[in-house]
């Protein structure tokens, strides 16, 4: 498994200023990873670093390396290191500049953990078999380092003469020869996760190895080894030479940063006025915010503004989603607002919005997305009253497909309706509002939508969700299929007495509305695919967007059959036709054998 490397090669330099501090305040690194199989066949390893060009992310974000070892015992242990490994790298940065170093780490590895777990259910045979993999990562920002740990791979300190071994080990050792995995990343579906950081000095030298490298070389070689060699790719070559000649038999990866200059000032200030940014000012045409001009008011509600502005240095257009004044002391609030960035960012589907990338510092809370012409769904079904049915389902599948991006990222839309759908004059459907998304994660497994003052959505909104219960994907197929309905008919599956239910039981008392009953071209199968999506019963309805989309696009021969309750309910009326008919001619009978004189 190839180590995830900067352009530059295994060993890479940084000298970046940062635009955010003053001029001489610079942060430099040595920087080396190197991965092999050694004695193995196969090396079920990964290793990575990362160390930003641009100044902005550098100081914002810092700079990244990590450790992976896929566990041997698990079928996919390679793809579960090489995912964990791949995917931190990449999402570290997607993560909005507002938040913490170790809230940005314990969210995306309690995703990357759920979606190693759930891809576990593969190998059902056997509860020990699966992706798993143990995870160690350091992140140096301003003067500190922090890191994430799980398994027994290891994060060791250099300083001074001094080497620490930061991370203990998640391992218990039944004799000299076995020992097993007490945390590994898929492991549990909630992450058990160790996270602490703290101080460096110019010197200091980080070095992140597979249990192929510390089981075989004594911390005192290793420290004797550290100091010894400058040039940290060699060094990451001779420690793996040295494992070789101390026979060990196990996979061999290393990460090693030295620091060289660090920030003359902490970040510690920085980070706080970062994570407190002020609400944006009452905004009009023509103001000027961090270099981004207003140029109109797309939208305005009492939970955020959304602007037309163009960076007046490059002339390019974006659109500038602020959050409503009005929630300026709700902190829950500021969280969701700043978690939509993170969502938008790690989402990347051409049916979803592009939420951009911070390029600067920024004076007020706000983020940018690309600008996308069209008008929502709820104006296309407007002006289209009744479109074709070949138009509906291909926008149909193209917010299945976006939905099904936010699946795949462990996040559930949860609030689809058609006032967040943006149909273009193509007529390609995008995604556009994360406000009420839920990414699965720590102490946020089951967590259900909360429904805050939001007023005309509750008719997509599964009511299960309404009554407390987290439904998970099948919430976002209810939205899906009740759009679907909509979109073909003009109406609701259930009406508008869906509004006005407040509890179980007034959902109880809801019926299903045929869709042939609005349109009497709807063929029995495809009515009977979107009447199991809208089902109020979760053992009912479809758990996956991809079973909905199938039956909706192909007939399901099991729609085509006859209702058997239907048709024993055809049969006892029936029957009851007939025993009536046949007492109503025995009465007349005795009225006319009555009615004759002797």
């Amino acid at each position: 498994m190839s180590s995830s490397l900067p352009p530059s090669g295994s060993q890479n330099h940084t000298d970046a200023a940062s635009s955010l501090a003053p001029p001489s305040t610079l942060m430099r690194l040595s920087q080396a990873c190197l991965t092999e199989a050694g004695r193995k066949p196969i090396n079920e390893d990964n290793a990575g670093l990362r160390c930003p060009d641009d100044a902005y992310l550098l100081t914002s974000k810092g700079a990244v390396l990590l450790v992976a070892d896929g566990v041997s015992s698990a079928e996919a242990g390679r793809e579960a290191s090489q995912i964990a490994v791949s995917r931190f790298l990449d999402e570290y940065y997607l993560t909005p500049d507002t938040w913490s170093v170790s809230h940005c780490g314990e969210k995306i590895l309690s995703t990357i953990n759920l979606r190693l777990f759930r891809k576990s259910h593969i190998f059902v045979s056997q509860e020990d078999k699966g992706y798993l993999t143990t995870f160690s990562s350091v992140v140096i920002k301003g003067q500190e380092a922090h890191f994430f740990h799980v398994g027994d791979s290891r994060i060791y300190h250099l300083s001074g003469d001094t080497l620490r071994q930061v991370t203990t080990d998640h391992a218990t050792k039944i004799n000299e020869q076995r020992s097993f995995l007490t945390r590994a990343l898929g492991m549990d579906s909630r992450l058990h996760l160790d996270y602490g950081h703290f101080t460096l000095n110019v010197g200091d030298t980080l070095l992140l190895c597979s249990d192929g490298i510390s089981d075989f070389i004594e911390s005192t070689k290793l420290r004797d080894m550290i100091k010894g060699q400058a040039d940290l790719e060699l060094l990451a070559r001779e420690l793996l030479d040295q494992a070789l000649e101390n026979q060990s038999d196990d996979n061999l990866s290393v990460a090693l940063t030295r620091v060289n200059a660090l920030p003359t000032e902490s970040l510690a200030d920085y980070s706080a006025k970062l994570t407190r940014l002020p609400f944006p000012p009452p905004l009009s045409v023509g103001m000027k915010v961090d270099g981004l001009r207003i140029d109109k008011e797309l939208y305005a509600s009492s939970r955020s503004e959304i602007y037309l502005v163009t960076d007046m240095t490059t002339n390019e257009s974006y659109v500038m989603k602020t959050p409503s004044r009005v929630h300026e002391e709700d902190v829950n609030y500021i969280d969701r607002f700043i978690q939509e960035e993170w969502i938008g960012r790690r989402i990347q589907h051409p049916n979803v919005v592009h939420v951009l990338p911070q390029t600067r510092e920024r004076t007020f809370l706000y983020y940018l997305m690309t600008p996308v012409s069209g008008v929502t769904l709820e104006q296309w079904l407007q002006d289209n009253p009744s479109p074709s049915p070949k138009r509906c389902i291909a926008l149909v599948k193209q917010i299945a497909e976006g939905l099904r991006a936010f699946h795949d990222n462990e996040a559930l839309h949860q609030d689809l309706n058609p006032a967040n759908i943006l149909i273009t004059p193509d007529e390609d459907a995008i995604i556009i509002d994360f406000g009420s998304v839920y990414v699965a994660g720590l102490a946020e497994m089951h967590r259900p939508l909360v429904h805050q003052g939001v007023l005309g959505t509750l008719e997509y909104s599964d009511p299960n969700y309404l009554l407390g219960e987290s439904s998970g994907i099948a919430g976002d197929v209810y939205s899906l299929a009740t759009i679907s309905y909509q979109m073909f008919t003009g109406g609701l599956p259930y009406g508008d007495k869906i509004t006005r239910c407040k509890t179980a039981r007034d959902y109880d008392r809801l019926r299903y509305k045929r869709a042939a009953n609005y349109n009497s071209v709807i063929p029995i199968w495809f009515d009977s695919a979107l009447r199991k999506g809208v089902a109020l019963d979760l053992g009912q309805r479809y758990s996956t967007i991809a079973n909905l989309l199938t039956d909706l696009c192909q007939p399901n021969p099991d729609f085509l059959r006859d209702d058997p309750v239907e048709k024993r309910s055809a049969n006892t009326l029936l029957f009851w036709q007939v025993l009536s008919g046949f007492w109503f001619f025995i009465l007349i009978l005795v009225v006319y054998l009555f009615s004759q004189r002797v």
